[in-house]
C-alpha cells in the first residue's frame, strides 16, 4: 500500500540529518492502514506515523477523496485541544516519486484554454424556430453519439454506481446541496424533504441496475459543450469524435469541467442535456413545443439508436429531478419567472412519480 523506497527519499530530503529509516506497518482497520517511521539522526531517534486510506468506499473511491481527508487532517488537527498533530500530506506520483502538497490553503487548477460557442448560444435561438434546422440536427446527434462512445465503455463496480446513486442526492454540488442554495421562500422546507425522500425511493429502485456503470462525463450541460467549425480543433485538445468518421461534418465540439468522478449512470449526462430543452422551452412557449419539442424527441432517438440503452427511460427520473432542481434554482437563474419556476417543480414532482420516463408525457408532468 506503501512505496518504501519513495517515502525513504521524501524524509531524507525533509529531515536532511537522518542517517537510517526503519518502515514498519502498525496495522490496519476500516478506512485504512498505518505505517511507524523510526529515523536515526544526530538527535536521537525521531519517529512519526504514515496513514493511508482504502481506495474503495466510504467515499474515498477516487484519489481526490483521499487527498480532501487528509487536507483537511492538516488544517484542522491542531485546531483541536489534545489532538495529535499532523505534519504534512503526501501525494505519490506517477513515476513513484513522493511529494509534500500539505500546507496550502487554496488550490487552482491550470487547464488548456479552447475557442468556440457554448450550446446555451444554440438554445436561445431555438426559441424563434418552428423547426430544426440542419445545423440543429447535426449537432444533437453528435452529441448523443458522443455521449452513446463514451457510455459504452463500461465497469463492474457496486461501489461506484451506488455512489453515483448517493452522490446525485446527497451530495453538496448535487440535490439537496442545490436545495440548501435556494434562499428562504423560494420552495417550502416541506416540499423540499418531499421530494428528497421522493429521490431516496428512487435510490432503491435503482440499486440493482449496477451493470449500468459507464465512463460519464458527469455534467454534460451546454455551459461545458462549446461548438466549432469541424476541422479547427487542435490536436492536443480532447474533441468531438462522433457518428460516421468518413462523413462530412460541419461542427465539431470540445468539453469542458468533467465532474464527480469518472463512472456513473449515463442517464446523469443524457439528463444533464435532455433537461435544457425542456427548460428553454418553458422559458420561451410555456410548455414544450415547437423546435425544442423536436430537439428532445431527437436527441432521445439518437441516444438509444446508438448505445441499444433499452433503460434509459426507466432510470431517468432521479436524474432528471436533481437537474430540475438546478434550473429551477433562483440562484443560477435568478431571471426565471415564479410561474416557469412552479412548472418546473410540477415536472420533477410528476417524473419522480413515474415508473419511467415517457418523453411523450413532458406536457402532462409539467402541467401536473
Amino acid at each position: 500500500m506503501i512505496n518504501e523506497q519513495a517515502l525513504r527519499s521524501y524524509l531524507l530530503r525533509k529531515y536532511p540529518d537522518v542517517s537510517g529509516i526503519r518502515i514498519t506497518r502498525l496495522g490496519a482497520g476500516v478506512q485504512g492502514a498505518g505505517f511507524l517511521v523510526e529515523m536515526d539522526t544526530k538527535g536521537g531517534e525521531k519517529t512519526c506515523v504514515v496513514k493511508g486510506l482504502f481506495p474503495e468506499g466510504l467515499g474515498h473511491d477516487y484519489p481526490s477523496d483521499r487527498a480532501s481527508v487528509f487536507l483537511l487532517d492538516l488544517d484542522e488537527y491542531a485546531n483541536l485541544p489534545g489532538h495529535v498533530r499532523a505534519l504534512d500530506v503526501l501525494s505519490e506520483m506517477a513515476d513513484g516519486s513522493i511529494k509534500s502538497v500539505g500546507g496550502g490553503k487554496e488550490y487552482y487548477l491550470l487547464m488548456e484554454r479552447v475557442e468556440g460557442r457554448h450550446y446555451f448560444h444554440d438554445l436561445s435561438e431555438m426559441s424563434a424556430k418552428e423547426a430544426l434546422s440542419t445545423d440543429d440536427r447535426e449537432k444533437i446527434q453528435a452529441m448523443a453519439s458522443y455521449l452513446a462512445g463514451i457510455h459504452a465503455v463500461k465497469k463492474d463496480s457496486r461501489t461506484l454506481y451506488w455512489r453515483k446513486l448517493r452522490d446525485t442526492i446527497g451530495h453538496g454540488e448535487c440535490l439537496m446541496g442545490v436545495f440548501d442554495l435556494y434562499p428562504d421562500g423560494t420552495i417550502s422546507y416541506g416540499e423540499m424533504a418531499y421530494l428528497e425522500k421522493l429521490c431516496v425511493d428512487w435510490r432503491a429502485k435503482l440499486k440493482p441496475y449496477t451493470g449500468r456503470l459507464s465512463q460519464i462525463h458527469g455534467d454534460f450541460h451546454p455551459g461545458n459543450i462549446w461548438f466549432r467549425e469541424a476541422g479547427s480543433r487542435k490536436p492536443q485538445e480532447n474533441g468531438l469524435k462522433s457518428g460516421n468518421p468518413g462523413a462530412a461534418r460541419r461542427w465539431d465540439f470540445v468539453l469542458l469541467d468533467r465532474s464527480r468522478g469518472p463512472w456513473g449512470e449515463p442517464a446523469d449526462d443524457v439528463t444533464a442535456l435532455a433537461i435544457n430543452f425542456i427548460f428553454f422551452s418553458l422559458k420561451n412557449h410555456g410548455d414544450l413545443r415547437k423546435a425544442y419539442k423536436d430537439a428532445l424527441a431527437l436527441f432521445f432517438e439518437e441516444y438509444m439508436s446508438a448505445s441499444a440503452d433499452l433503460d434509459i427511460a426507466r432510470v431517468s427520473p432521479l436524474f432528471f429531478a436533481f437537474r430540475a432542481a438546478v434550473v429551477a434554482s433562483p440562484v443560477f437563474y435568478p431571471d426565471l419567472s415564479p410561474a416557469v419556476r412552479e412548472k418546473i417543480f410540477r415536472f420533477m414532482r410528476n417524473v419522480l412519480l413515474t415508473e419511467d420516463f415517457d418523453i411523450e408525457k413532458v406536457n402532462e408532468y409539467i402541467s401536473g
